[in-house]
């Protein structure tokens, strides 16, 4: 039976160890997912480096969109540099210049900067040219692409993941992301020809303080929308993911 990498998507070094020990094969490691994820602080790194499963590392200095100043490559190749000294395994990375395609200027000095493995994050599914930017990620030497096939959700965006699947060619790894869960993951896998899958597994958090409190009135801790990694959701899409492979055996 052929095993189907789950990576997951934590801002939290609890969210990373409960997905490590309910199923994950990879973490991504990020401060701020509700902004859809940014680089997390060095301490942050460095404690993740005790996980038992290999760890890439967001780097996106800001939230928005994808191009970026030079000020803020620069500080991008720094957190890369940051990454190697924590020991991680790889970063996630992505940019695009002022034509809507990849930067790839930028992305090849930040690839040939480091010995880490890269994943190419969403911003290819903000660009004109989507089966270019596939081929623009392998000759850079990135090994997998995170994508929901330019659509808010990955399972609306089969048909281009597809494309995706078929222009890579297994020269690297199509990895779905946004919105999968265990109740769609199977129809995915089944429909995309993707070969990875990533999802944050997580809820609403049970224990935000209400907004009576100090903290919430100040604007120190959000009263809604903050969320937690849920070891049953990671086990139910691990669970889902392994059924599938086992039904395509």
């Amino acid at each position: 039976m052929t095993h189907i990498p789950l990576e997951v998507c934590v801002d939290t070094l609890e969210g990373a160890w409960i997905a490590a020990e309910n199923g994950a094969d990879r973490i991504e490691l990020c401060s701020a997912l509700s902004e859809g994820g940014l680089t997390p602080s060095l301490g942050v790194m460095t404690a993740a480096a005790k996980l038992p499963v290999p760890v890439y590392v967001m780097i996106r200095p800001r939230r928005g969109g994808f191009a970026y100043s030079d000020l803020e490559k620069a500080a991008m190749l720094r957190d890369i540099e940051a990454v190697e000294h924590a020991g991680l395994q790889g970063i996630v990375l992505g940019a695009v210049d002022d034509h809507q395609a990849l930067d790839r200027d930028f992305l090849s000095v930040a690839l040939k900067s480091t010995s880490l493995a890269a994943t190419l994050h969403r911003a290819i599914d903000t660009v004109h040219d989507y089966g270019q930017a596939v081929e623009d990620a392998i000759a850079l030497g990135f090994e997998r692409i995170l994508t929901s096939g330019q659509a808010d959700k990955a399972e609306l965006g089969m048909d281009r993941l597809h494309q995706a699947a078929r222009v890579a060619a297994g020269r690297l790894s199509i990895m779905a992301g946004s919105g999968v869960n265990a109740a769609n993951a199977a129809r995915i896998l089944r429909h995309a020809g993707v070969s990875e899958l990533h999802a944050s597994c997580s809820k609403p958090k049970g224990d935000v303080p209400p907004p009576s409190t100090a903290e919430t009135r100040l604007g120190f801790v959000a009263a809604t929308g903050t969320r937690d990694t849920d070891a049953g959701l990671v086990q139910a899409l691990r669970h889902a993911m392994d059924l599938h492979a086992e039904d395509a055996a």
